[in-house]
């Protein structure tokens, strides 16, 4: 009897393991900041990364808030046409990808114009990084959902 007890107790205990170790960890959920929070945080990240001087920290702050604003009113269109239910014609979302390239240009040129060059070249490397980020994180999310 004792041998039958001892044995459940050992199946029971290798069980619960064997569940936790398929589980994934929760991820921390992220803080919700304002548009004005991410801008300050996103600049401070740049001044320490590129090195920034007082002039070009007010200049980048504007650019960033030029950036958010735009963004913000990208979402607003976005959610109106999602709650009308009309589905965007292909001639339609073509032109939203050209304006959005035309929008991730003019930042780019807006960018090399108050940065150095070495900062403009760590920061374009920045750039490339988090996008090799995004992609693994995509890679990730399809993987997870098929």
């Amino acid at each position: 009897m004792k041998k039958l007890f001892i044995a459940a107790l050992l199946f029971v205990g290798v069980a619960s393991f064997a569940q936790n170790a398929d589980q994934k960890p929760a991820s921390e959920p992220r803080e919700k900041l304002t548009p004005k929070q991410r801008n300050e945080k996103h600049l401070q990240k740049l001044t320490t990364d590129l090195n920034l001087d007082a002039n070009q920290q007010v200049q980048v702050k504007q650019l960033l808030a030029e950036k958010s604003a735009k963004a913000e009113k990208f979402k607003a269109e976005r959610k109106d046409r999602n709650d009308s239910n009309v589905k965007p014609t292909a001639a339609e979302k073509e032109a939203f990808k050209n304006q959005i390239i035309a929008e991730k240009e003019a930042n780019d040129t807006k960018m090399k114009a108050i940065l150095n060059a070495d900062q403009y070249k760590k920061w374009t490397s920045i750039q490339e990084e988090n996008k090799d980020k995004a992609r693994e994180k995509m890679k990730e999310y399809k993987k997870e959902n098929n």
